[in-house]
């Protein structure tokens, strides 16, 4: 027989991990930026619909719909304060041929990894290739990179990606999520090699 009680402790239980788990990847996100903002090319965090992540979600009934109610991936980028500018809480960051920004991506869960993982370095050679205003700024591709999940990042140590709107390299580091649990581990594990990446492309 089951216990109604058990049952509403361990989903209590549940949504308090993921809970905290998503407050965890917030400071994470947090002192990453903080510290890029200190670079001197003064990284500042890309703000697509204000100050948050991008990632792809639903509300939808259908059963590939619900798979998505739960954020299991999500992105961030960072910029030089000099390539954007700052619009009613958002950034405006226009795509030209010197465009080049730091790319960081939090998976807590897929089938093609064995845990929680962080993905950081650098997208370059980023160009637009339509007409429409969504693609004529970097914000406005991050929600295609949310949904071309597969295509895009198949291969993170060489990411060439194209679609009707949007041509872009890239090249990511990946960290295992919950070894990343200090100051000294993010500067060694992901800010160092993500800005050698970025000053090298």
């Amino acid at each position: 027989m089951i216990d109604k009680r058990e049952i509403t402790q361990q989903v209590n239980l549940a949504f308090d991990f993921i809970q905290k788990l998503y407050l965890e990847v917030s400071y994470l996100i947090k002192e990453i930026e903080a510290i890029l903002h200190e670079e001197k090319e003064r990284f500042i965090i890309g703000r697509p619909a204000g100050y948050g992540i991008s990632a792809r979600s639903s509300t939808g009934l259908e059963s590939n719909s619900v798979k998505l109610w739960l954020l299991r991936k999500f992105a961030v980028f960072f910029v030089p304060e000099e390539k954007t500018k700052l619009v009613r809480g958002q950034t405006m960051t226009k795509i030209d041929d010197n465009l080049k920004v730091l790319y960081l991506r939090i998976v807590l869960n897929d089938q093609n990894i064995n845990g929680p993982a962080v993905y950081s370095g650098v997208f370059y050679n980023i160009k637009k290739k339509s007409q429409a205003k969504s693609t004529g700024k970097f914000e406005g591709v991050m929600g295609y990179l949310q949904s071309s999940d597969d295509r895009i990042f198949g291969n993170m140590e060489k990411i060439n990606y194209e679609d009707a709107n949007t041509k872009l390299q890239g090249k990511l580091v990946k960290n295992n999520l919950f070894e990343i649990n200090d100051s000294e581990t993010i500067l060694k594990r992901i800010i160092r090699p993500s800005l050698e990446l970025y000053r090298k492309y």
